[in-house]
């Protein structure tokens, strides 16, 4: 009797076991699995805030270095979404032809890091006037890490494109740490600003060579030849060496126009709000508000989570002949599941939140976190339509959406009431109607199902 309750408590955990792969191994478990990935990696981040805040004396040296970085982010998201349509049409070879594309792009861009390291080194005290710091060792160093920000971009759609998914979440998180602890730990050895800032290049040789190797992995190809990401980050499987790469850097970044495009009109619909705000509240009521759109945001990260899986996905069933769209209400389905939680934690909680992360002195502007925080939810939801019709290359959306994110700003400017909730109301205004043109674009049939 004994063994074949065993045996029949054996088999259901086999069962529940078999249900979970097969959950992670759906279409919403990836997707999930990304976005919680995304929530670990901004909690990492947010963590990193408020470590360096402690350990230096300036932080806000620290954060114009790292927005100076930011600026070509845009730019490597966009590559990424990219890469990854491409690798899974098959456009950028398959197998050791992929691995061959990459190679030969890791070396391209590890050799524009050399050049631009030099020239930022020569260039290194007018860039830390531009800044605004006086680091100007530190100054040099954010444009070859955007560079390299490039690299792994490119790497990470690689392995979007091969379905890897689950390396490409461990990227994220694994950069954001590796980030945090290497700048840290420099930091606190005496290098101050310029070794926390130095963290952020080292966390994106080591997540590239991280990708590199699992890129080898899942295409199970072994070589011997030298690889150009040994040079970044020491040890490493080198990538295959088949004939030739099968697209020219430059050409794939050309070809990358609408993407850029695309996460240019969702980087003004996120951030232009903040810059608004400063022109019209008072330095007190400027930096509450700023804190308090940043927690509001919180949503459009999941969504960035999300979008790792939705790219690709979509690019395969779509040259499959098969209905898309239910791609895209698996990645939405996540970001609302998410935000019931999150948007009763601002209903009610609010003020609470905002002490405990900034302080009492950052709570002037705690009513508009609802607001925000549901035109944020929007947002997020815009953002997954555009990817979604950027992987089915459509750019119909450019010109409408292109046109609320310019207006954004001039009605926060001009006509929004000058309090934080008033604010917040054209805010949430604006992002409505950019979610409404976009899912409605991403939604509407423009042929038979599966050929949209």
């Amino acid at each position: 009797m004994a063994d074949a309750s065993e045996a029949h408590a054996g088999g259901g955990r086999a069962s529940m076991r078999g249900r979970l792969d097969a959950l992670l191994a759906s279409d919403v478990g990836r997707a999930g699995g990304l976005a919680a990935a995304m929530i670990v990696t901004n909690v990492v981040a947010l963590g990193s805030t408020v470590v360096f805040a402690r350990l230096l004396d300036d932080y806000g040296s620290l954060a114009a270095l790292i927005s100076f970085y930011l600026i070509l982010s845009v730019v490597g998201q966009a590559l990424q979404v990219a890469t990854a349509r491409d690798a899974v049409l098959g456009q950028l070879g398959e197998g050791p032809a992929l691995l061959a594309t990459l190679r030969s792009w890791t070396r391209s861009l590890l050799v524009a890091t050399g050049v631009v390291a030099v020239i930022s080194i020569v260039l290194r005290a007018p860039i830390a006037e531009l800044v605004g710091v006086d680091q100007q060792w530190a100054a040099a160093i954010g444009l070859p890490a955007g560079v390299l920000w490039l690299l792994l971009s490119l790497l990470r759609g690689g392995l979007q494109g091969t379905g890897d998914y689950r390396a490409v979440g461990l990227s994220l998180v694994g950069e954001q740490t590796a980030r945090l602890v290497l700048g840290a730990g420099l930091a606190a050895a005496g290098l101050g600003i310029t070794g926390a800032y130095l963290g952020t290049p080292l966390s994106l040789i080591a997540m590239a060579v991280y990708c590199g190797i699992e890129l080898r992995r899942r295409t199970a190809v072994t070589s011997t030849a030298g690889d150009p990401l040994a040079v970044a980050g020491g040890r490493s499987p080198s990538f295959a060496a088949p004939a030739a790469p099968a697209r020219r850097l430059r050409d794939h970044v050309a070809g990358a126009a609408t993407p850029i495009a695309g996460l240019v009109v969702v980087a003004l619909l996120q951030n232009v709000d903040i810059i608004a705000g400063k022109h019209r509240f008072s330095s007190d009521v400027a930096s509450s508000y700023g804190a308090t759109a940043v927690a509001a945001k919180v949503l459009v990260w999941v969504a960035m989570g999300a979008g790792f899986y939705l790219v690709p996905e979509t690019s395969r069933r779509h040259a499959d002949g098969e209905d898309t769209r239910r791609v895209l209400l698996n990645a939405v389905g996540i970001v609302l599941v998410c935000a019931l939680p999150v948007l009763a934690i601002f209903a009610f909680g609010g003020e609470q939140l905002l002490r405990a992360a900034f302080g009492a002195d950052r709570l002037l502007a705690v009513d508009a976190l609802l607001p925000l925080g549901v035109a944020f939810t929007l947002l997020a939801l815009t953002y997954l339509a555009i990817q979604y019709l950027l992987a089915l290359r459509r750019t119909a959306f450019l010109a409408p959406l292109g046109a609320i994110a310019l207006a954004e700003p001039v009605l926060l400017l001009t006509a929004a009431p000058g309090t934080p909730d008033g604010f917040a109301a054209v805010v949430l205004a604006v992002q409505a109607l950019a979610a409404a043109v976009a899912l409605g674009l991403a939604f509407s049939r423009t042929g038979p199902a599966g050929r949209r």
